[in-house]
């Protein structure tokens, strides 16, 4: 039988729970900022109330994550993100930057240097930056000339803000580019970004009509895999050999041309447009570009078409499609033995049946 005196040695042994080590704080700083660098900035300013140690750790975290709506005035957003950039902390290792504004915060911004803000991290050599701004017909954030030639750029996400004539584009280390519903001022600023970056791999370009772009989309690249473009371009050229998966929208028959496709990209193509007001040789001509892919997406439109063709012409054979995936409506399945028929190869077939 244990005695009284021996059960409370063993019971001083046991540490208590509010005793308990924080192996947390006991980690490097570093350590500690990269486990910040993985939270939203509002979770990362938190810890600062833990302990007169964390009080400062989280403005040593190279990343800012800030969306206005998290502050109530514009005043005070403005006043946090000048002080995270210009601190000395992140001066020389910020590597990712995301900002998002608001419709409601247009009138303020006037009197607010965003574009400097950007230039900050973009002459930091910052390798993940993101800018949200708002759609407005008379203002968009103007994107400063320091991120043509941003050297260790690796990811580049804008949408709704305004991108200057660029002269020079030099953005060796870009992978992934996302532009959607920006304004160009210049026919050859979209050109130059997507021909100065020489391993760019995912490409998205979604814009509306309102906005000022080029006439011309020329999307030529030796090292693009995958690329999504919805977009009212008159004319789209894609050059693409590496190409490995291609989504697209076409407004018209006319508007896009693709050249150097690899026969095992996967096509996705939307055609909104009405059949009707053109030939069904302009729609042939389309489809016989993309007759050498192995996986397809596409709508019962295009293949009334092609349908009505065949009546006239010889049938559009898809030697190399193993995968296909339609939608028809009930009263067009009388085109499916030719749809069938054409695509010698096929392996998966999905089809999407619409009840009209």
């Amino acid at each position: 039988m244990v005695s009284r005196k021996k059960e409370e040695e063993i019971c001083d042994q046991v540490p208590h729970e509010e005793e308990e080590e924080d192996l947390i704080s006991k980690l490097p700083e570093s350590l500690i900022s990269e486990i910040l660098y993985h939270l939203p900035t509002r979770d990362a300013v938190r810890t600062s109330a833990l302990s007169t140690r964390w009080r400062n750790l989280w403005q040593s975290v190279p990343t800012l994550d800030l969306s206005y709506y998290r502050f109530a005035q514009f005043h005070a957003f403005e006043s946090f993100v000048k002080r995270f950039l210009w601190s000395n902390d992140t001066e020389s290792q910020i590597r990712k930057l995301r900002l998002r504004f608001g419709y409601h915060q247009r009138y303020d911004m006037c009197h607010c240097d965003v574009t400097s803000w950007i230039d900050a991290v973009t002459t930091r050599r910052i390798q993940h930056l993101e800018v949200h701004g708002f759609r407005d017909s008379w203002m968009h954030i103007p994107i400063p000339q320091s991120l043509y030639t941003c050297e260790k750029l690796v990811h580049l996400r804008l949408y709704e803000v305004a991108l200057r004539y660029a002269e020079f584009v030099s953005l060796p280390c870009l992978k992934v580019m996302h532009l959607q519903n920006n304004k160009y001022y210049d026919e050859t600023t979209l050109q130059r970004l997507i021909s100065g970056c020489p391993i760019l791999e995912d490409l998205t370009i979604i814009t509306y009509s309102e906005l000022k772009k080029p006439d011309v989309l020329q999307v030529r690249s030796h090292t693009l895999k995958r690329i999504h473009i919805y977009h009212d371009f008159p004319l789209v050229v894609i050059d693409a050999p590496l190409l490995q998966c291609l989504r697209t929208s076409v407004s018209s028959p006319k508007n896009l041309e693709i050249v150097n496709l690899s026969s095992s990209a996967r096509l996705d193509i939307d055609f909104p447009f009405d059949c009707a007001r053109y030939s069904s040789s302009m729609v042939h001509d389309i489809l016989t570009d993309v007759s050498s892919v192995r996986e397809l997406v596409i709508s019962n439109v295009i293949w009334k078409e092609i349908f009505e063709y065949s009546k006239s012409g010889p049938v559009l054979q898809f030697c190399h499609l193993s995968r296909l995936n339609v939608k028809f409506s009930k009263s067009d399945l009388e085109m499916l033995p030719t749809l069938l028929g054409s695509c010698p190869k096929l392996e998966f077939f999905v089809l999407v049946m619409n009840n009209f």
